[in-house]
């Protein structure tokens, strides 16, 4: 290992312990975990210390943020069932169904007047990397037991779906850039979209049926649980670029399968809790916490290499592209998505404003960024500085705001009136 690089991974490691050893002091704070890594990363980037920067180590910074976001999408997707979308189902079916597409052409159209100079591609391209929502970035938000469930549900169903509803736009849009390689537009949707989810689903089905046969002869521990998922991830994550394909789309089909024979597979168990536990809820909770561990690490990165030398070329076109994605462009779809829900205006209000931009956007402008380079210096710009004010922005006002709203709530329902948030596995309770 080189100096440079060694001492690239001492200032990493540093951060690391850092934030480990105040972790609970700063957990009731407004300075959450994104925005510690994402300032650090700021520090120690090109624009400050110049300990990190993506010319001497791309290949380890991809390689961080793509398994980062791998396994976000493989938790997520295991996550997923068709109840999360039937609990008050209105909610999260109008934030995606409704609301995410209208968020894309907001920010397509916003780009218009304000990004001068790209193609209409580019523009398209941006406005869907910033279109999916990161509920890391303020986590007390969309976790607060004040805040009602239903919201709460919706919020994160919204952050979970979300990713694996824009990957396979992004990937179209990525290979329509200018500077592109001439291929048949056929032949990339047949690779990143048809093949890529038919591997994911076979490794899921694989992996599934091979664990729930071992499972059953009693040939399985909880440590070999834990390594199966991960094989299945890097399983399907590398078989679909093996073919050029999508592996983010892979690792998406794959978690989606993989869940379903499991829990179809064995019956379920109740802890000690009253949850239902199919019998991979701990080996889940790993993967979901070695996750969580690699996005922090890559908000380290996103400070460093994405967000510290966009902040060298701030212009105010950029600043207001950033600060209308997240209000304008978030708020308005969201309104129109539930109008006529029942929903009341805080309640509104709450969900438009906490649509935070996290891992999946930054991971998809470091894609752009190492794809095309120089050319795409003001679409990684743009992106940058919307996630890092949204890291900012939302972290510091999550506490805050989730506990107002949850005194609002409280209130609301001891007045007596029917709310629509009180709606819980289906039945109204008002």
């Amino acid at each position: 290992m080189s100096g440079g690089n060694a001492l690239t991974g001492v200032a990493v490691a540093a951060v690391t312990a850092g934030y480990a050893l105040v972790s609970q002091r700063i957990a009731a704070t407004a300075v959450t975990a994104p925005l510690f890594f994402t300032a650090c990363g700021v520090l120690i980037g090109p624009a400050g210390l110049g300990l990190f920067g993506l010319e001497h180590n791309a290949g380890p910074v991809l390689v961080l943020v793509e398994t980062a976001l791998a396994l976000v999408l493989f938790t997520d997707a295991m996550s997923l069932r068709g109840r999360q979308l039937h609990q008050g189902r209105f909610l999260p079916v109008r934030l995606l169904a409704i609301g995410l597409p209208l968020t894309i052409a907001a920010g397509w159209l916003l780009a218009w007047p304000l990004l001068s100079g790209l193609t209409v591609w580019e523009m398209a391209l941006i406005a869907t990397v910033l279109a999916p929502t990161d509920a890391a970035v303020c986590r007390t938000a969309v976790s607060s037991q004040r805040v009602p469930p239903l919201v709460r549900g919706g919020l994160n169903a919204e952050c979970g779906i979300g990713d694996g509803i824009v990957l396979p736009v992004f990937i179209l849009l990525l290979a329509a850039l200018p500077g592109a390689a001439e291929e048949d537009h056929v032949g990339i949707f047949w690779r990143s979209l048809v093949l890529s989810t038919a591997l994911g689903v076979a490794s899921g089905i694989a992996a599934g049926l091979l664990l729930r046969r071992a499972s059953a002869a009693g040939w399985v521990s909880r440590e070999g649980n834990q390594l199966l998922i991960l094989a299945t991830v890097l399983a399907s994550f590398a078989l679909a670029r093996v073919v050029d394909g999508s592996g983010f789309i892979a690792v998406w089909a794959a978690g989606i399968v993989f869940a379903v024979l499991l829990r179809r597979g064995a019956p379920p168990k109740t802890s000690p809790d009253g949850s239902r536990d199919h019998g991979f809820a701990g080996s889940r909770e790993f993967t979901e916490n070695l996750a969580a561990l690699l996005a922090a690490t890559s908000f380290l990165v996103f400070g460093a290499v994405l967000l510290g030398p966009a902040l060298e070329y701030l212009d105010w076109r950029t600043v207001t592209y950033a600060l209308l994605s997240l209000t304008v462009v978030r708020m308005v779809p969201v309104a129109l998505a539930l109008a006529g829900s029942g929903l009341r205006l805080p309640t509104v209000a709450y969900v438009g404003w906490f649509g935070p931009r996290g891992l999946a956007s930054l991971v998809l402008a470091l894609l752009v960024v190492k794809e095309y380079g120089i050319g795409a210096a003001l679409p990684g710009r743009v992106v940058a500085v919307t996630v890092g004010l949204s890291v900012l922005a939302h972290g510091v006002t999550s506490v805050l705001l989730s506990e107002r709203y949850g005194a609002w709530y409280e209130k609301a329902s001891r007045s007596g009136a029917e709310l629509r948030e009180r709606v819980a596995d289906g039945v109204r309770t008002g």
